[in-house]
Formats: C-alpha cells, structure tokens, sequence
C-alpha cells in the first residue's frame, strides 16, 4: 500500500543547487517577497500568512558562469551537458561560449531590477503553486469512503510545473506542462505524474539550464528583446533547435480519436499516452497526420453528438491573426478558415452550439511594439469594443461571421453555448473578468471573474450581460464545466471554481444557470484545489446532475494531497484518495473511461 507523504514541503531534484523558502503576504496579491535561505527545511513552523504556505524548492544544478580569463578552460568545461558538448564543433562551442556571457550579464543587470509580481517567481510559484518531481505509478493507494462503481478509467489534470530555478521572470503559466493521473480499476486508485516530453523541455534538460524564453515572465522590456535575440542566435548557431516546437503543453486536456492530447496555445498538441499500469508516456507533437501547419489552442471544443473537435489558432504577428478548423471523428482535418481580426488578440477559449461557433474578439491584444518602450506585449486596449463572432461551424469562409459587440466584456474561459431560436439568440455562459489584463500585468485593482449570461441576438445584432448569481452570493468562478454531454446544448448547471482568496481555490460551486441558485462544496479548513471536474454517472442519463465531481486537493496545515470524490446531486464527500506526493495547484483535466484506455492509439 503506498505510503502519504510527508509533512515537510521539500521536493527532492537530481543535483540540487539550493534550497529556498519562498514566502510574500499573498500569491499574486501582494508585490513584496522575501527568499529565506535555510540549512534544514521546516515546513511547520514557516507559514507566515494565513494565505501563505511555505515551498522548500531543489532544482536541477544549471551552469555556472565563468570567467572569461580563461578561454581554454571555458571551452573544456562547457556550460552544457557532455552529452549535449560532444557533438559541437569548435565554432560551435566558442559561440556558445559567448552567448552564456552575454545572458550573464543580462541576468546581472535584471537581479537590480524589482520585478512586478506578474512576473516574480517568489510570488508566482510559491506554496502550493511550486513544482514537484516526477512520480512513478503508486498503486493501491489509502481511500476514506467508497469510490462510486461507475468511476472506472484515469482522471488527469494538466498542470505548469518549471523544471528549472528561473534565472529572471516567471509566471506561472510560463513552467513546463506534467499532467497529474489517478487510475481507478474496481474501487482501487493508482497515481502517477509525468513530465510531458516537449521538444524544449528536452533541449533544455539535455543543456542543463532554461534556454527558451518563457513568453509571459520574460518577453517584455528591452530584456525581453534581448532574450529573444540570444534565443535565435543560439538556434541559427545549431545549439538548440528551434524548428520542432517552443510550447510547454501545460493547460488543456482533450481525448479525441484513441489519443490523448496535452496542449497550450503556443505550439501543436502533443500526444500523451496512458499506459496500462497507470503511468504516463509522451508520444510527440501531433500534427494530425501532417495536417495541422499551426499552433492549436488549448480549449478545442468535442462535439457530443457528431464526434467532431472545433478548434482555434492565433498568430501574433502576421495576419490571419485568427483560423478556425475542425476534425472529422475519425481525425480529417477541414481547410483553415480565415477570420478577419482588425488585431493580433488573445483568444484563449471559444464556445460551440449545435450549428455555430462563438468567437470572442475582447480587448486583450498583442503589441509586440510595447516591449520597445520597455512594457509587456500583452496589453488591454482601452479603444477596441469587445464582440462575438457567431459562424456556422461548417463554414468554408471567415466573411460570413456575424459579429456582436458586448462593451468592456472580457472572458477568458467559456462554459457552455446554445441556441435560442425563437428569439433569434445565442446564450453564451462565461465569467467575465475585470480588470481584463491582471492576469499578465500588475494592477492594483482587485480582480473579479463574474459569471454571466450573454445573449447575442442574431436578428438585430444587439446584445445583453446580466449576472447569474445574485450579488449578496456572489464569488468568484473560474475554472470548470458543465455535463460534457451537454456541451453546445441548454444546459440547466455549471460546476465552477470557488477561486477565493484568490487565486487559490477554496471549493467549487454547482450554479443553476437560469436561476442563479448556488451550492457551494468547501474543500475543507485551509484545503484547497482546482479545476471541479464533472463525471456523469451515465452518458445516456436524462438526470443532467447524475454524476460525481472529481478535484485534486491540498492540505496547506498538513502538506499532503487527495483527490476528493463528491456526489453531484447531494454535494456529500462520497470517498477521499490519499496521494502519495504533492499536488501543486494547476489548470485543466478530463477524464478518459476504461473502454477508451483499452482502444488508445
């Protein structure tokens, strides 16, 4: 029987080169940080904040500069790996040489530089937001209750785990993607965490250091174009190669035609597979059989009735800044479908309905100009109105869209679409955030994430926005779903991240979505989790709550995590599964059932 793990927040890494404690007042809510160094970590007595709990971190040993006094030396003792070493030639390793001695003194001149919390790794990954190692299968693992008859297959959640000490900025969504998996077989748990393989993380592993710009903590200022050009130059000198892919495959989940596929908007997806003990192995990029030429973003959308998966990509510098494409069951992809965006925008999540696919276009864009004048490419662009665009799923042509605006509307996810023919609308369920741009840049303003209803009115393209759940109910909600055999269809409820003290997240909320009637499941004292993940009990159910929600959870007083099983149409804790090691706090999951295990590509 696998043993829970221990008290102590240390995470034990190949050749550690420090340990450090992280604490600040709040995650993402305070700009002050202190890194307190210890001989010997401990965790119990080190919480300074209610809000705060410590994170004892050791990361793989990086190169260490040295000087350029002696160049001979220098070359005999790369800054890389051997392995990585040997098959460079002498121009080779001479350049890369200087390009360490380069980004030493950009790193230099960055540590007398306060950096905005958006962008500080001592605020960005502390607590329970801080990596962990890999974990091999852990079979047979303690659980508290029953685990339901009907839950068979492996629950999996994505996550950003860094596998390097950052070296400057960080955000969260920066770190390298590990999916978290619990296989459940007749009442019995297994629990595994994999790295997903990506083509820069095994670059840089193979390097021994991060080489690739992350592309929210870095990529702004003049040292973000200073990065951005040690980054190319290291690729035209073959150190690294920058042709197979710069993402980190850290947010979404998708099963679609026997593969599983872990994505973030930055590159292709990539194929992750389960196998049949419960551990995790990368299969690659995916490209869909030499189909997909782009980037994919992390929120496709699979249709529950026809099979079909809809999908987005964004360009942020040459136009069309925005493509719509979608899969066949069996994986034939469409021709690209231009949409003609006035910008390069952020579009991190789109909605479905039976015949359409619900575009946002909001005012979170990219202006790569910004970095000039030392700002972040990311920006909110007070001038631009917030629309959406509604287009026949199967259209062949961008034109055709029709827009409507929804002023200062900003979602970065969407829950669920349909149509409401009689009155000639499209409900679209999502949680509008203000200020929209907080997530990137550092703002005063306290940040909200209301969910609402907008209706979009096809006939005389006007819209409305009201709130769902009353104001004296109200919390913030983001990260969820609803009945995925619901999706693009009138659903009746949402299950939805309580994200408070933001932005951790104290439990979930089952909203009904035409009443605003709220029921609110709380981890536990000073528990907290993700992303609710709702598993109906019976795809061909009539009852639309007949299921259970699945979320993994941390104990901050205990340093131990679960995954909690709760009864969706009760809200009662059915069984608890105690987890061998931690779980850091992450994105998004799904689930895959053991007929589709079986049948994997």
């Amino acid at each position: 029987m696998a043993s829970s793990s221990t008290s102590t927040s240390t995470t034990t890494w190949s050749k550690p080169r420090s340990r450090f404690l992280y604490s600040s007042k709040d995650v993402f809510g305070s700009s002050s940080s202190t890194i307190s160094f210890r001989k010997k970590p401990n965790a119990q007595n080190s919480i300074v904040c209610a809000l705060q709990t410590p994170s004892i971190l050791q990361f793989p040993k990086q190169s260490v500069s040295k000087s350029l006094n002696n160049p001979i030396e220098l070359l005999s003792s790369s800054s890389s790996s051997p392995s990585v070493q040997q098959n460079w030639n002498l121009l080779q390793k001479v350049a890369a040489m200087a390009l360490d001695a380069v980004e030493d003194g950009l790193k230099a001149r960055e540590k007398l530089q306060t950096l905005p919390k958006t962008a500080d790794p001592n605020v960005q990954i502390a607590g329970n937001f801080s990596p962990v190692p890999e974990q091999p299968v852990r079979h047979c693992l303690p659980v508290a209750g029953k685990i339901p008859e009907h839950i068979q297959g492996v629950y999996l959640r994505n996550g950003a785990n860094p596998l390097f000490e950052p070296t400057s900025g960080h955000h969260l969504f920066d770190g390298d993607g590990m999916i978290y998996a619990v296989k459940f077989d007749n009442g019995s748990a297994s629990y595994a965490c994999r790295f997903t393989e990506t083509q820069r993380l095994v670059q840089e592993r193979a390097i021994g250091k991060p080489v690739f710009p992350k592309a929210i903590g870095e990529l702004h200022g003049h040292s973000g174009i200073a990065k951005l050009l040690l980054f190319y130059a290291r690729g035209l000198c073959g150190l690294i190669d920058i042709t197979k892919g710069l993402g980190v495959a850290n947010a979404g989940l998708v099963y679609f035609n026997n593969r599983l596929l872990a994505m973030s908007e930055d590159d292709l997806p990539y194929h992750v597979r389960v196998t049949a003990s419960g551990d995790l192995k990368t299969g690659g990029r995916y490209n869909f059989d030499d189909q997909l030429k782009s980037t994919m973003i992390a929120h496709p959308k699979l249709d529950p009735v026809s099979g079909e998966l809809f999908a987005l990509s964004y360009d942020v510098i040459q136009k069309p800044y925005l493509k719509y494409f979608w899969f066949s069951p069996d994986g034939k992809k469409s021709k690209d479908v231009a949409i003609d965006l006035g910008k390069p925008t952020m579009v991190h999540d789109f909605a479905i309905t039976e015949n359409f696919v619900v575009v946002p276009d909001h005012q979170v864009v990219f202006k790569m100009s910004e970095m000039i004048t030392g700002g972040s490419p990311v920006v909110y662009d007070k001038e631009k109105v917030s629309r959406f665009g509604v287009l026949d799923k199967y259209a062949e042509n961008g034109s055709d869209i029709k827009w409507v605006e929804v002023p200062d509307c900003f979602c970065f996810h969407l829950w669920n679409a349909w149509e409401e023919p009689e009155s000639d609308e499209v409900v679209v369920i999502g949680s509008c955030m203000t200020p929209a741009d907080s997530i990137f840049n550092e703002c005063n303003e306290e940040l909200k994430s209301v969910l609402s209803e907008i209706r979009l009115n096809l006939k005389t393209g006007k819209s409305t926005r009201r709130p769902i759940i009353s104001p004296e109910d109200d919390v913030n909600l983001e990260a969820g779903m609803v009945n995925k055999n619901l999706l693009g269809r009138k659903s009746k409820y949402a299950y939805l991240a309580i994200a408070e003290p933001w932005p951790k997240v104290s439990g979930f909320a089952k909203v009904d979505l035409s009443t605003g009637e709220t029921k609110k499941f709380i981890y536990g004292d000073e528990k907290y989790g993700g992303e609710p993940l709702f598993l109906p009990r019976d795809p061909n159910s009539e009852i639309e709550d007949d299921g259970h929600i699945l979320a993994f959870v941390h104990d901050e007083k205990t340093w131990k995590s679960e995954l909690q099983i709760v009864n969706a149409m009760t809200m009662d804790l059915e069984a608890t599964v105690k987890l061998p090691s931690r779980v850091p706090y992450g994105f998004h999951g799904t689930f895959i059932n053991a007929k589709d295990l079986a049948t994997q590509a």
